[in-house]
């Protein structure tokens, strides 16, 4: 009998600030983050390459934190350095499993980490390497869920799998409203339509544009990784 075998080759992982925070909801939650890392390990050792764009939201929620408060551009660039230090916690932990690791960072930081190079990025996984991108797009106004559609396209990955805090995409919030239908499949038209909230309009469009099928799932169990890279139907699927 033939052993099951993935079903992407080269993935975009995108994990919020939040779910590194677990329970305590700001700050870091190594306990956590070793059980996404270790779900990642278990991925890359069955040969798919896998890149991560993480979010802040645990440290600094860019504009909607300092909305009202501050400039824009610069609540967005304060988010922005809230990712890196994601980014460098899940390194840190990705090195002490023996996973190997690159940060790439969309703003120079050249004592931290790499700047983001497209073909360098792409080298790095070719040769097994995770390659963790931090600072969203580098531009203000555009959220990490973009960031993370736009590194998916630029490094051709398969699929990207939102890893969120809700485990699919549902037709209203099952928080507040008991008779949300979960969606196993929905296009990325009704989506849009009908004002879902998978992610920001931007990323959104950016991913139909460019075929990219997006898979929604909860990060609460990590080896959920595992499961959607291994083709189970798990979540919800927009493509």
């Amino acid at each position: 009998m033939n052993e099951a075998k993935p079903v992407y080759k080269r993935v975009l992982l995108k994990v919020s600030g939040e779910a590194l925070a677990g329970d305590k909801k700001t700050g870091l939650d190594f306990t956590v983050i070793k059980e996404v890392c270790e779900a990642v390990k278990k991925v890359t050792e069955l040969g798919v390459e896998v890149g991560i764009v993480v979010g802040g939201g645990n440290f600094w929620r860019g504009a909607k934190d300092g909305g009202g408060k501050m400039e824009r551009t610069r609540a967005d660039h304060m988010g922005m350095l809230a990712t890196v230090m994601n980014s460098l916690a899940l390194s840190d932990v990705f090195e002490q499993i023996g996973v190997p690791v690159r940060v790439q960072t969309a703003i120079h930081m050249a004592q931290i980490a790499e700047p983001y190079i497209r073909l360098k990025a792409d080298s790095h996984l070719a040769k097994g390497k995770v390659v963790i991108f931090g600072c969203g797009t580098g531009n203000p106004y555009f959220s990490t869920d973009t960031a993370a559609v736009l590194r998916a396209a630029e490094i051709g990955a398969d699929a990207i799998l939102l890893a969120k805090n809700i485990d699919g995409v549902y037709s209203a919030d099952p928080k507040l409203d008991p008779s949300a239908v979960k969606y196993d499949y929905i296009s990325y038209d009704d989506v849009l339509a009908q004002h879902l909230a998978v992610m920001d309009t931007t990323a959104t469009s950016l991913s139909m544009d460019n075929h990219i099928p997006v898979i929604v799932f909860a990060l609460k169990d990590p080896e959920n990784i595992v499961r959607v890279v291994m083709g189970e139907d798990i979540g919800t699927k927009v493509n």
